[in-house]
């Protein structure tokens, strides 16, 4: 009789908890919610281009626009920059996470690494990256060695910061259970680690495919002979504001293309995870 009054009081909580987060929290899923801002601007856009109230020498049409980027593919110069340009993207990525999660286990998991990464990162974190440009280009010329250099930069900092603040982040009575249960170094890593630290990386990650669009702008608008800023920048020039703006279009929705990839990759990674966005 005492179990039968107890569970149903101790329950009561529970229910209570529940009804309190569907009240606080931020609701329903909605379905494409992360497209919804983007096209409600697109609207917005094409709104004041057809009542005539933007100017189309500030801002082209949308349909402008587009009718512009399939020109310049029919015509053969946006498909080749295209593709050099996703190619630097790539390959300075890569380089850029390779070192950001090597640095940031080696600072992370070691008092020695800390002592001697970490202060650097720093320094290098509060360098701008233009101040950093005639400098790289005085040592690797300005070949492709340099602008992949660049990208890489920006986009180790943030993984290295978010990954390596995860792992110092990670709870020491759980560094202590596993000394307990007697772990070795690999199941450590693999079992407490690992799963600790995967939230702080995919924040750093999301950084770090939005600071390599950034930083890729920067190196093929600067001593560039081919890729997508490179074309942006000879058709302002002519002064074809279309063309430009079609090269905007173009990185915006690779930055937000790849947000979504990783977004997608966090919440299946992540699954086990309960949060408000969950």
């Amino acid at each position: 009789m005492t179990d039968a009054v107890i569970c149903p009081v101790a329950a009561l909580p529970d229910v209570g908890t529940r009804h309190r987060v569907r009240r606080l929290g931020p609701g329903k899923r909605i379905p494409f919610a992360r497209g919804i801002g983007p096209l409600i601007l697109l609207a917005v856009w094409s709104l004041a281009s057809a009542t005539g109230r933007l100017d189309p020498r500030v801002l082209p049409a949308p349909w402008s626009v587009v009718d512009t980027g399939w020109q310049l593919w029919q015509a053969g110069t946006l498909g080749p920059d295209l593709a050099i340009s996703l190619q630097r993207a790539a390959e300075g990525f890569a380089v850029g996470l390779t070192a950001g999660v090597v640095l940031a286990l080696l600072a992370g998991l070691s008092r020695v690494g800390a002592a001697l990464i970490d202060g650097n990162v720093q320094i290098n974190r509060a360098l701008p990256i233009l101040g950093m440009i005639p400098l790289f280009i005085l040592w690797l010329g300005i070949g492709e060695t340099f602008k992949i250099s660049i990208i890489a930069i920006a986009v180790y900092i943030p993984i290295y910061i978010n990954l390596s603040a995860a792992l110092s982040a990670i709870d020491r009575r759980y560094v202590e259970l596993a000394e307990t249960l007697g772990l070795t170094r690999w199941e450590f890593l693999r079992q407490v680690v690992v799963p600790g630290a995967l939230p702080g990386f995919f924040t750093g990650l999301r950084l770090g495919v939005t600071s390599a669009w950034l930083a890729l702008v920067v190196v093929e608008e600067v001593n560039a002979t081919s890729g997508l800023g490179y074309l942006m920048y000879q058709q302002a020039t002519y002064g074809l504001i279309d063309s430009v703006v079609v090269g905007l279009a173009i990185y915006g929705i690779w930055g937000f293309t790849s947000d979504l990839i990783v977004r997608l990759v966090e919440r299946r990674a992540l699954s086990w995870r309960r949060t408000l966005d969950s």
